[in-house]
């Protein structure tokens, strides 16, 4: 049989086969790995997306006989602890993955040696607390809690405590707690008549998020003031668990399950209802569209969520090609540094937050299409942080080139991560959807 290079046809997935016990059998899955590592070694065209790919072919390089088979399998380990799932060699790079016959999929490949990692327990308790959003979120806004939490963040004999004990690097700028939780906060205007489009359906139920919940709640505030703005009626999903991405990227596959557990019942019936489901969090709406579907390919009703599910950006410029945007735009935006996250692109639905932030009159978008090097926990782990800096780097250096005045990402921890690595600069930070309620004069 005659295997051609590279493949033409558009990527496709397989369902993990997580349940199996052939899933978590070290040596196939140590079989899998050296398969997958000699495509990798031959072609090298990752080179430059991660770390994880120059991690192996320096290990390849470095070995007796400068092939896979002279790396200590021990050493495997190096490369799937330096991938952070963004998906973008599947999505971008890799000319082998399904449906082509070499069916190369890195990314789930790393996911499944992350499970078998988590099952044997050789996961650090900083690993474990760093994914336990939710928990960490409740307990850290406690009120007089959280203005501990805020002051011990930034004082630099507690970040020294905290890398030597928990492994978080002294240097990362952190997100700080809300005192006041989103959802608890929430102020959600249903009484719109729904008006369903061509693309999109006339009302929404937003998913907070851990991360907007706890952290920044003036992006949730923000995006359901431009929804009552356009007159979408919208409510917040009434009861929800943590997305599970970051359990997922642990490899925590029993996590995610737990959680799936929650929130699907209540938005598979908000999707029967007809409503739109969105997060601001792309790696959230990233989970829901993608990761479930695969993790649960018969659950009809991880189905219809994924259906229902938007980036906001996405459901707002539908809705404009649907004629049901508002465009009174009342203020310029001047010059905005925008970056596109990964869980972003790998939605594959095009720049839709470039393309509405260009609807403002009088506004320049620079928009930089890299990966940042964050990626939710990985950037704060002390072994981690210089890599984070490192590949973050050349978005650093494209973002202030505009000489911005704001840098913004879908990603709001990448944007904290960038603005950071721009070092002094007049700019200011902020989410997208806060730069569409500015400009609308919200």
């Amino acid at each position: 049989m005659t295997v051609r290079e590279g493949s033409l046809e558009a990527p496709t997935r397989h369902p993990l086969d997580w349940k199996s016990a052939d899933f978590y059998d070290a040596a196939k899955l140590e079989k899998e790995l050296e398969r997958v590592f000699e495509i990798c070694h031959g072609c090298r065209r990752c080179v430059n997306l991660c770390t994880a790919f120059p991690t192996l072919f320096d290990l390849v390089d470095e070995s007796p006989t400068m092939e896979v088979d002279g790396i200590k399998k021990a050493d495997f380990d190096k490369v799937v602890d330096r991938c952070y799932l963004c998906d973008m060699c599947y999505m971008t790079k890799c000319p082998y993955v399904p449906p082509h016959a070499w069916n190369v999929d890195f990314p789930h490949l790393m996911l499944r040696a992350k499970a078998v990692k988590f099952r044997k327990g050789e996961v650090r308790l900083r690993d474990k607390l760093l994914s336990s959003t939710d928990a960490m979120g409740k307990l850290a806004t406690i009120p007089v809690v959280v203005q501990l939490v805020n002051a011990a963040n930034k004082a630099g004999l507690a970040r020294g405590l905290m890398q030597k004990v928990l492994g978080v690097h002294r240097d990362r700028v952190l997100p700080e707690y809300a005192a006041a939780s989103f959802r608890g906060n929430a102020r959600a205007n249903a009484s719109f008549a729904v008006r369903d489009g061509k693309n999109t359906p006339g009302k929404v139920a937003l998913f907070a998020t851990c991360y907007v919940n706890y952290n920044e709640p003036g992006i949730g505030h923000d995006l359901l003031q431009v929804l009552a703005h356009n007159e979408v009626p919208a409510i917040v999903v009434e009861k929800e668990a943590c997305c599970g991405m970051p359990k997922l990227e642990l490899g925590d596959l029993e996590a995610v399950a737990r959680n799936k557990a929650i929130n699907i019942p209540v938005l598979g019936r908000l999707a029967r209802e007809g409503h739109a489901i969105l997060t601001a969090v792309p790696s959230c709406t990233l989970m829901f569209k993608q990761e479930l579907p695969l993790m649960f390919p018969d659950d009809a009703d991880v189905k219809a969520v994924a259906e229902a599910m938007f980036d906001p950006f996405e459901y707002l410029v539908l809705r404009h090609k649907d004629g049901l945007l508002r465009k009174d735009f009342k203020k310029t935006l001047g010059k905005v540094s925008y970056h596109v996250p990964c869980h972003l692109r790998v939605q594959n639905m095009g720049q839709k937050t470039r393309e509405l932030l260009e609807m403002v009159p009088d506004t320049r978008v620079t928009t930089v299409e890299r990966c940042a090097g964050h990626d939710g926990t990985w950037g704060v782990k002390a072994e981690y942080y210089e890599n984070s800096m490192k590949i973050g780097r050349p978005v650093f250096r494209q973002m202030a080139e505009a000489g911005p005045d704001y840098v913004s990402s879908d990603c709001a921890i990448a944007g904290r991560h960038i603005l950071q690595g721009m070092g002094e600069t007049k700019a200011a930070k902020q989410h997208p959807i806060t730069l569409i309620r500015i400009a609308y004069g919200l």
